[in-house]
């Protein structure tokens, strides 16, 4: 089986594009980029596979954290809470995990997989089951394919470790899953059932970590030229620029374990004289202007540095900071009648439909120009994806 062996500059590339792709959630990508780093620097391997390469009866486990990402960014992590989960599954099921995958690539939960992986030995698998962040349980499109809810755990910092035995849909282990990460301070890390190796091929999104390695490759690539990295973002995503402006308002608050609000966005420049308002719940769901929506979820609606490209998730939201607002197009998994009706407007509470903003494609393998160690168009210099220094 072909390996990717994972780079210090693969990481701030991964760390940049998964941040695009979290559309806001999904947990810091920074602070994973520095756990992910410090593995590598401390002699541990992240290996990354491809799914075609994946053997059908291999086991995998999907691992992602759960709660809100106002949380997670200020608590620090004990280091071993993915060793727990795939132990408990390993110990209810009596098999042993072969690969890991990213519950969805957003965020931090994008690199969250590799640490554990790092630990063990075991390799990651090239694929979500997202391909962006959602915030609830029964949204990847794993559940939507007929994945089992159990067996399912749930860890925190402290060591607790809660194991799902039964649930009987994916939308009662959300139930039962969320009041348990709010007991364990609204921040925890989480593993559905494992999945054979056939299954992920079926109904994971493919290439995602190749994809958040391109997007963030064009936005480093940008900065070195001092080319435009947000015109960057939207070619590599095939997506489009909504507006360009300043935050202006950004409400937030924690409720039933979700980060919610609304983000107002007036427009500077070419955009003067409008105004664009992002509904969020932990990730954002719904841009508008002039009350009239312009882009919902599934498609990605992300918001980033307009000078440096840089995603700005919801947690880091405040007055004045100058932004774009993007969107994407979501993956063809989350455009089906069955995926849109548990990730879709409705599914939010909103009364409309699905108005697709861009058409969808398939992300090609980063190994299409080099996947390996050296990276692919790492022309520039590594970056640390904060403050853009070398």
């Amino acid at each position: 089986m072909k390996a990717w062996d994972v780079s210090p500059k693969d990481i701030d590339r991964i760390a940049i594009g998964a941040g695009i792709l979290g559309t806001g959630g999904g947990g810091s990508s920074y602070l994973g980029q520095l756990k992910a780093k410090a593995q590598l620097a401390a002699g541990m391997t992240i290996k990354v596979v491809l799914p075609e390469d994946l053997p059908d009866d291999a086991t995998v486990l999907p691992l992602g954290g759960i709660g809100a990402p106002t949380v997670s960014i200020e608590r620090i992590d004990e280091g071993h809470e993915g060793i727990r989960l795939i132990e408990a599954i390993e110990a209810v099921t009596g098999r042993r995990i072969d690969a890991l995958v990213a519950d969805e690539i957003g965020g931090a939960n994008g690199i969250a997989p590799m640490l554990p992986a790092a630990q063990l030995g075991l390799p990651v698998v090239d694929a979500d089951g997202m391909g962006r962040a959602f915030p609830e349980t029964q949204m990847p499109s794993f559940f939507v394919g007929g994945q089992n809810t159990a067996p399912s755990a749930l860890t925190d910092v402290h060591g607790n470790v809660l194991v799902v035995t039964d649930a009987r849909s994916p939308e009662m282990l959300e139930r039962m899953m969320r009041p348990a990460a709010i007991a364990m301070g609204c921040s925890a890390l989480m593993s559905t059932a494992p999945m054979s190796g056939a299954f992920l091929k079926m109904h994971g999104i493919r290439h995602s970590i190749s994809l958040a390695h391109r997007l963030g490759d064009a936005v480093l690539s940008a900065r070195s030229a001092k080319t435009d990295p947000v015109d960057a973002i939207c070619a590599e995503g095939r997506g489009v620029c909504l507006m360009r402006g300043k935050i202006v308002d950004a409400e937030r608050r924690i409720t039933n374990g979700f980060t919610r609000g609304m983000l107002t966005v007036s427009g500077l420049d070419e955009d003067r004289g409008r105004v664009v308002e992002i509904d969020l719940q932990n990730e954002f769901i719904v841009a508008r202007e002039n009350g009239r929506e312009v882009a919902t979820v599934p498609d990605l609606i992300c918001v980033v540095d307009s000078e440096d490209g840089t995603p700005v998730s919801t947690e880091e939201l405040k007055y004045g900071i100058r932004v774009a607002t993007l969107c994407l197009p979501a993956p063809k998994l989350l455009r089906t009648e069955s995926a849109l009706a548990v990730m879709g407007p409705r599914a939010f509470g909103y009364d409309l439909d699905f108005t697709p903003f861009a058409q969808p494609y398939d992300p090609a393998p980063a190994e299409s120009y080099a996947m390996n160690p050296a990276s692919a168009g790492t022309n520039c210099p590594e970056e640390d994806t904060r403050n853009g220094t070398t």
